[in-house]
């Protein structure tokens, strides 16, 4: 349309191969004017979507594998959300403060050996801690999990079958993930399972935090971690110790692998470093307890 338009105009200025100036200039001027405005608005919307996708990015609220900086030693990172904007979901990676307390949690996919010496440490240390199960592993070691419980560790959710949940929007399949392991727990153990989530390989969305929090879960990600879960690349022992000394920080929700054999090696180690360096471990109870109960937890320490 726009093609033909310009063509009729120029037969018309031309009057058979001779341009008529006067006839010309008006027209010429609101083709201008139009140009100008239509690079405008281009530019304009241009921006509005290049905003838009900063925002996406900069808020990761919308489909986003959990992240971490980190600066100097000792230092505690940032999230890819800040903690602010979790806490509307009832979602956490971190505790307030400076206070040296560590939240020890594991993510148990499957049972192969090493969840028990990680256990026999906790045990030794006097150390709560969260183990995250899925499906497999209530149905495949039932007695660790009956372990777990009476010797006074918490059991968290982190679905019946691992999926990427943050792929999940319809809220019955998103639901029926988390009753099955909670389902499975109750039949196992007799008790109710803790109302925490943790999202297979940190994959989320705002709307899976959402649903979770009005299943009554409470999310919990991580503020320091490391590459313990591949079988076949194990760390060493130097540099598990390493990674886990240089960057702990106060209030760290530590997340480890109960597959790690190397975990399983140093947990003992680790955890006396720990408490040399002046941390005491603690239940993520402390993020979900009424904040009256929170505070008298704190000063009965």
């Amino acid at each position: 349309m726009k093609t033909i338009f310009v063509k009729e105009l120029v037969k018309k200025w031309t009057g058979g191969g001779k341009i008529d100036f006067g006839q010309a200039a008006p027209a010429v001027l609101f083709l201008g004017a139009m140009f100008l405005l239509g690079r405008a608005a281009a530019q304009t919307l241009g921006e509005i979507r290049e905003t838009a996708g900063q925002a996406v990015t900069g808020t990761a609220l919308y489909s986003e594998n959990w992240g971490l900086g980190f600066g100097q030693k000792g230092e505690k990172p940032t999230g890819n959300v800040p903690a602010a904007q979790l806490a509307q979901y009832n979602a956490y990676f971190m505790a307030e403060g400076n206070e040296k307390v560590l939240y020890l949690t594991f993510d148990c996919g499957y049972e192969n050996g090493n969840t028990e010496p990680i256990l026999d440490a906790l045990k030794k240390h006097d150390a709560p801690a969260t183990f995250f199960v899925v499906g497999h592993f209530l149905e495949s070691a039932p007695e660790i999990v009956k372990r777990m419980v009476e010797e006074g560790h918490t059991v968290g959710n982190h679905t019946y079958h691992h999926p990427d949940m943050s792929q999940i929007s319809d809220r019955a399949a998103f639901q029926k993930e988390m009753d099955d392991v909670a389902d499975a727990f109750r039949e196992l153990t007799g008790k109710e399972l803790a109302m925490y989530y943790r999202p297979p390989q940190g994959k989320y969305s705002t709307t899976n935090l959402q649903m979770a929090k009005e299943l009554g879960y409470s999310t919990f990600f991580w503020s320091l971690a490391y590459v313990d879960w591949n079988q076949d690349d194990q760390p060493s022992h130097a540099e598990a110790l390493e990674k886990l000394t240089d960057r702990v920080h106060p209030g760290a929700i530590v997340l480890l692998h109960s597959t790690s054999k190397t975990n399983g090696e140093i947990m003992d180690e680790l955890l006396s470093k720990w408490e040399e360096m002046g941390y005491t471990f603690r239940p993520l109870s402390d993020f979900t307890a009424p904040e009256g109960a929170a505070q008298q937890t704190l000063a009965a320490r």
